[in-house]
Protein backbone atom coordinates (compact mmCIF):
# COMPACT_ATOMS: atom_id res chain seq x y z
CA UNK A 1 0.00 0.00 0.00
CA UNK A 2 1.41 3.21 -1.10
CA UNK A 3 5.09 1.54 -1.08
CA UNK A 4 5.57 2.23 2.06
CA UNK A 5 6.24 -1.75 2.70
CA UNK A 6 8.52 -2.08 -0.55
CA UNK A 7 11.12 -3.12 0.07
CA UNK A 8 14.84 -2.39 -2.18
CA UNK A 9 18.06 -4.59 -1.28
CA UNK A 10 20.78 -3.55 0.39
CA UNK A 11 23.46 -3.83 -3.00
CA UNK A 12 27.65 -3.37 -2.72
CA UNK A 13 28.94 -3.38 -6.17
CA UNK A 14 33.28 -2.95 -6.64
CA UNK A 15 35.55 -3.77 -9.39
CA UNK A 16 38.92 -3.93 -10.43
CA UNK A 17 41.59 -4.60 -12.90
CA UNK A 18 43.72 -7.76 -12.01
CA UNK A 19 46.62 -8.85 -13.63
CA UNK A 20 46.37 -12.15 -14.86
CA UNK A 21 44.84 -14.37 -17.45
CA UNK A 22 40.62 -14.75 -16.54
CA UNK A 23 40.26 -18.32 -16.66
CA UNK A 24 42.67 -18.51 -13.64
CA UNK A 25 40.75 -15.70 -11.59
CA UNK A 26 37.29 -17.62 -12.29
CA UNK A 27 39.10 -20.74 -11.36
CA UNK A 28 40.35 -19.26 -7.85
CA UNK A 29 36.84 -18.20 -7.41
CA UNK A 30 34.67 -20.76 -8.76
CA UNK A 31 35.98 -24.14 -9.54
CA UNK A 32 38.14 -23.68 -6.04
CA UNK A 33 35.46 -21.94 -3.97
CA UNK A 34 36.19 -24.22 -0.96
CA UNK A 35 39.87 -23.97 -0.79
CA UNK A 36 39.81 -20.03 -2.02
CA UNK A 37 36.65 -18.05 -0.21
CA UNK A 38 37.97 -18.06 3.33
CA UNK A 39 40.91 -16.86 2.12
CA UNK A 40 39.58 -13.51 -0.25
CA UNK A 41 36.81 -13.35 3.04
CA UNK A 42 38.56 -14.11 6.38
CA UNK A 43 34.66 -14.01 8.13
CA UNK A 44 34.53 -17.31 6.88
CA UNK A 45 35.13 -19.27 9.59
CA UNK A 46 33.43 -22.88 8.62
CA UNK A 47 32.83 -23.87 4.66
CA UNK A 48 31.64 -27.00 3.93
CA UNK A 49 30.20 -28.40 0.81
CA UNK A 50 26.51 -30.06 1.10
CA UNK A 51 26.74 -31.85 -2.66
CA UNK A 52 28.73 -33.94 -4.22
CA UNK A 53 31.07 -33.54 -7.09
CA UNK A 54 33.08 -30.36 -8.24
CA UNK A 55 31.32 -26.69 -7.94
CA UNK A 56 28.35 -26.65 -10.20
CA UNK A 57 25.55 -25.00 -10.93
CA UNK A 58 23.05 -26.96 -7.91
CA UNK A 59 26.26 -27.01 -5.78
CA UNK A 60 25.43 -26.19 -2.38
CA UNK A 61 27.97 -24.90 1.11
CA UNK A 62 26.99 -24.32 4.46
CA UNK A 63 28.71 -21.52 5.82
CA UNK A 64 29.87 -20.14 9.36
CA UNK A 65 30.37 -16.09 9.09
CA UNK A 66 31.23 -13.50 12.27
CA UNK A 67 30.90 -10.16 10.67
CA UNK A 68 31.97 -7.56 12.82
CA UNK A 69 31.55 -9.69 15.71
CA UNK A 70 27.92 -10.97 14.92
CA UNK A 71 28.12 -14.96 14.35
CA UNK A 72 25.28 -16.37 11.49
CA UNK A 73 25.21 -19.63 9.52
CA UNK A 74 23.77 -19.95 6.36
CA UNK A 75 23.42 -22.36 3.20
CA UNK A 76 23.98 -21.09 -0.10
CA UNK A 77 23.57 -22.84 -3.77
CA UNK A 78 25.58 -21.68 -6.69
CA UNK A 79 22.65 -20.84 -9.31
CA UNK A 80 25.24 -19.72 -12.40
CA UNK A 81 28.50 -21.35 -13.45
CA UNK A 82 29.64 -19.64 -16.60
CA UNK A 83 33.53 -20.89 -17.13
CA UNK A 84 35.75 -18.01 -17.57
CA UNK A 85 33.21 -15.51 -16.37
CA UNK A 86 30.55 -15.73 -13.89
CA UNK A 87 29.80 -17.23 -11.08
CA UNK A 88 26.55 -16.68 -9.13
CA UNK A 89 25.10 -17.80 -5.46
CA UNK A 90 22.21 -17.20 -3.36
CA UNK A 91 20.90 -17.59 -0.44
CA UNK A 92 18.90 -20.69 0.54
CA UNK A 93 18.83 -19.99 4.15
CA UNK A 94 18.92 -16.18 4.19
CA UNK A 95 17.87 -13.81 0.96
CA UNK A 96 21.20 -12.51 -0.48
CA UNK A 97 23.23 -12.77 -3.67
CA UNK A 98 27.01 -12.77 -4.62
CA UNK A 99 27.81 -12.03 -8.13
CA UNK A 100 31.36 -12.73 -9.39
CA UNK A 101 31.83 -11.07 -13.19
CA UNK A 102 34.80 -11.77 -14.42
CA UNK A 103 35.64 -10.11 -18.22
CA UNK A 104 38.75 -10.46 -19.59
CA UNK A 105 40.65 -7.55 -20.53
CA UNK A 106 43.83 -8.86 -22.62
CA UNK A 107 45.78 -12.28 -22.13
CA UNK A 108 47.73 -10.68 -19.25
CA UNK A 109 44.68 -8.92 -17.22
CA UNK A 110 41.53 -9.27 -16.41
CA UNK A 111 38.31 -7.66 -14.22
CA UNK A 112 36.70 -8.51 -11.87
CA UNK A 113 33.16 -7.00 -10.68
CA UNK A 114 31.76 -8.36 -7.36
CA UNK A 115 27.79 -7.49 -6.28
CA UNK A 116 27.08 -8.16 -3.09
CA UNK A 117 22.99 -8.10 -2.61
CA UNK A 118 20.95 -8.07 0.70
CA UNK A 119 17.70 -8.82 -0.70
CA UNK A 120 15.55 -8.19 2.62
CA UNK A 121 16.05 -6.59 5.75
CA UNK A 122 14.41 -7.81 9.13
CA UNK A 123 12.24 -5.36 10.47
CA UNK A 124 14.29 -4.60 13.46
CA UNK A 125 17.15 -4.10 11.41
CA UNK A 126 15.07 -1.16 9.34
CA UNK A 127 16.21 1.83 11.79
CA UNK A 128 20.00 0.54 10.70
CA UNK A 129 19.73 0.45 6.85
CA UNK A 130 22.37 3.15 5.95
CA UNK A 131 24.76 1.80 8.41
CA UNK A 132 24.21 -1.32 6.79
CA UNK A 133 24.10 -0.13 3.34
CA UNK A 134 27.92 1.36 4.27
CA UNK A 135 29.30 -1.68 5.80
CA UNK A 136 28.08 -3.85 2.58
CA UNK A 137 29.62 -1.67 0.30
CA UNK A 138 33.09 -1.80 2.36
CA UNK A 139 32.88 -5.10 2.40
CA UNK A 140 32.23 -5.25 -1.39
CA UNK A 141 35.47 -3.22 -2.13
CA UNK A 142 37.60 -5.17 0.96
CA UNK A 143 36.53 -8.61 -1.25
CA UNK A 144 37.77 -7.26 -4.58
CA UNK A 145 41.21 -5.61 -3.03
CA UNK A 146 41.38 -9.15 -1.49
CA UNK A 147 41.35 -11.24 -4.31
CA UNK A 148 43.19 -9.06 -6.27
CA UNK A 149 46.11 -8.83 -3.87
CA UNK A 150 46.28 -12.46 -3.50
CA UNK A 151 45.83 -13.00 -7.53
CA UNK A 152 48.72 -10.75 -8.08
CA UNK A 153 50.70 -12.05 -5.28
CA UNK A 154 50.82 -15.70 -6.52
CA UNK A 155 51.13 -14.69 -9.86
CA UNK A 156 53.82 -13.07 -9.06
CA UNK A 157 55.19 -16.05 -7.13
CA UNK A 158 55.18 -18.09 -9.79
CA UNK A 159 56.83 -15.63 -12.53
CA UNK A 160 59.83 -15.28 -10.51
Amino acid sequence: MFGLLKQTPVVGKSSALIRGPSDKLFNFIGVELLENYPRWSPEVKKLEKLTDGPVKVGTQCRQVRIDQGNRSESIFKVTVFEPGARILFEGVSNPYRCDYLIETVDEKASRITFVFELLDLDLHMKPFEKLIRIAVQDGTDRTVHNIKKIIETENAEMAG
